[in-house]
């Protein structure tokens, strides 16, 4: 099969097409506008079906350089860390520790699931991880690192593939199921954003369409100079920290130090104009999620879920059907019953199912259309972003060991 690749120029111009049609699509599609499906995954599973039947038809390999993405992403988190203040961490700690405990016993039922799955198709029990939390709350990442060690122990030259096929197919799920359950909590319980909240990932809708509400070009260089400082501390600190073996993705020393200059600068420097929390950081965090996004999803290989069939389509069913329940009985309730907790439900099933970036977008695109719940975006992201990724690593040995 013959291979075209897409440069990264190519790829990141292609990315702002994709959520354009994405926008066009969710203007026009009552369904995607009404259970805030978020534009570039609208378009970017148009683009990815597009590719993928160019690929059987002609039977080529199409692949994107994505090293821009990856730095939309690091852009995206350092915003985050930005604007979160220390007053709202220690304020919402218990809500961070409930939701921490929430997160690490949805894996251990995410990696039942997985077992059941894989028992009843007749496949090794440490693959089970591989349509569990390694897959879906663990990302592509996780999957392709786990991949051949599993594949190494137990024998199943499939195992890679399954890995990388469970993560796609689990963050297109992720992206559709977290707008409707938010629109049913919201409208079943008619929930209501608190009054004087600032947008922390782009604005509302009537603000887009409105006038600029003070952003302008001084503004915009000012967010991307402050989140690019927290991007050069944190690629420092990423190199120390991998020195001693403990590896964690640079987005998360970035997002951190993003939390210590927006907690620090400008107590020690009073007079200088800080971005945190104003509509210019918040045009530039949706702008690099957006990009970030529809790049992801248009260049997702859905080649490989296809040829891998009937398990894993079953048993990522039953682990929406069980995170779906998992959300509306126990996630909203134990987090609030409230606003927030419906935005965070959203979010939940993002990354649940996806990664971080999707439970952001899902967030976003709920808070565009029903107002601002700015804990949400920074409570979500130290739990996914942070925590998560220590405790999975812990999971899944255990289950590998079965």
């Amino acid at each position: 099969m013959e291979t075209i690749e897409v440069p990264a120029f190519i790829a990141v111009t292609l990315g702002f097409i994709v959520f354009f049609l994405g926008s066009f699509l969710t203007h026009k599609v009552t369904f995607l506008g009404d259970y805030n499906i978020p534009e570039p995954v609208s378009g970017g599973l148009a683009v990815a079906i597009l590719v993928w039947v160019i690929s059987s038809t002609a039977g080529l390999q199409i692949e994107f350089d994505l090293a821009v993405r990856d730095y939309l992403l690091v852009v995206f988190f350092a915003t985050i860390g930005l604007n979160a203040r220390l007053s709202d961490l220690f304020r919402g700690g218990k809500l961070l520790l409930i939701l921490l405990g929430l997160t690490l016993t949805f894996m251990g039922a995410q990696n039942l699931v997985g077992l059941v799955g894989a028992l009843f198709f007749d496949l090794p029990a440490p693959v089970s991880v591989l349509m569990g939390s390694a897959s879906l709350i663990g990302g592509h990442g996780t999957a392709i690192a786990w991949g051949p060690q599993i594949e190494q122990a137990t024998g199943f030259e499939a195992a890679a593939e399954l890995g990388i096929a469970s993560a796609t197919l689990g963050l297109i799920l992720a992206a559709l199921i977290g707008g409707p359950i938010a629109k049913r909590l919201i409208t079943r319980h008619d929930l209501k954003s608190v009054p004087g909240d600032d947008p922390i990932v782009g604005l509302e809708f009537v603000d887009a369409a409105g006038a600029d509400g003070g952003i302008d070009h001084i503004s915009l260089m000012r967010g991307m100079l402050a989140a690019h400082v927290a991007i050069l501390l944190g690629f420092i600190a990423h190199l120390a920290v991998s020195e001693t073996g403990l590896k964690l993705p640079l987005f998360v020393p970035c997002l951190l130090f993003g939390i210590v200059m927006s907690n620090t600068v400008p107590y020690v420097l009073p007079n200088m104009v800080w971005p945190a929390r104003t509509k210019s950081l918040a045009v530039i965090s949706d702008y690099c999620l957006s990009v970030f996004l529809a790049m992801s999803l248009m260049s997702m290989q859905l080649a490989s879920m296809a040829d891998l069939g009937g398990p894993i389509l079953v048993v990522l069913l039953l682990q929406v059907v069980m995170t779906v329940a998992f959300i509306l009985i126990v996630v909203f309730r134990f987090i609030g019953s409230n606003y927030q907790a419906a935005v965070l439900s959203a979010g939940f099933a993002g990354f649940a199912l996806g990664a971080t970036p999707t439970a952001i977008a899902n967030m976003s695109s709920v808070t565009k259309r029903y107002g601002a719940a700015p804990m949400a975006f920074i409570m979500l992201p130290l739990v996914s972003a942070f925590f998560v990724d220590l405790a999975n690593a812990m999971v899944i040995q255990l289950f590998v060991r079965l």
